[in-house]
């Protein structure tokens, strides 16, 4: 498989998110700009074959939340003793304010998803706008008059459902692999 040719780059791999199944969990907090990641991240995972039914969102208050919401998911199991979702999607957005408040916020909750993700197996892409404004936020969401100026897509949310679905299925890729093996 030849790798992207940018970080924001997955024209380079075939994603079909046909059977997977993706939670997502959304703050609440800078609605405008989350309401438009999760748009983003969702109709991404439509655009490569995505079902609806096969994509659940769970309302989180705010960002610091998203950590205790993405493990519950996380160690959610479907009938057959698997987890119920392939990968999950953490959308949420951080301001840079007077104190360095927004600093500990963001590293607690990065360190928090990394964690969940090495102690469950279940990917959990990061799509966490962390900005110094709300109009950064607000390009980054694909809400500003030039969306894709920053250099990167539109919205982070389609880059963070993107990553998702790309783990997912590399994940499944090894599982398979390895239950071949023995």
């Amino acid at each position: 498989m030849t790798p992207p040719r940018s970080m924001h780059d997955t024209s380079a791999t075939k994603l079909d998110a046909s059977n997977l199944r993706i939670g997502i969990a959304v703050s609440r907090y800078h609605g405008e700009v989350t309401a438009a990641l999760l748009k983003g991240a969702t109709q991404s995972f439509r655009d490569v074959g995505g079902r609806d039914e096969a994509i659940e969102t769970f309302d989180v208050p705010g960002t610091w939340e998203l950590t205790a919401i993405c493990r519950a998911m996380a160690m959610l199991e479907s009938g057959e003793g698997r987890p119920t979702f392939d990968a999950i999607v953490a959308l949420g957005c951080i301001l840079t304010g007077e104190t360095t408040h927004d600093q500990y916020i963001a590293q607690s909750v990065t360190q928090g998803l990394t964690a969940i993700t090495i102690e469950t197996g279940t990917p959990i892409a990061f799509g966490v706008l962390t900005c110094q404004t709300i109009e950064q936020a607000r390009a980054r969401a694909g809400l500003a008059a030039r969306p894709g100026a920053h250099g990167g897509t539109a919205n982070k949310g389609v880059e963070a459902m993107q990553a998702a679905i790309a783990a997912a299925l590399a994940v499944r890729r090894i599982r398979e692999r390895d239950r071949s093996v023995r």
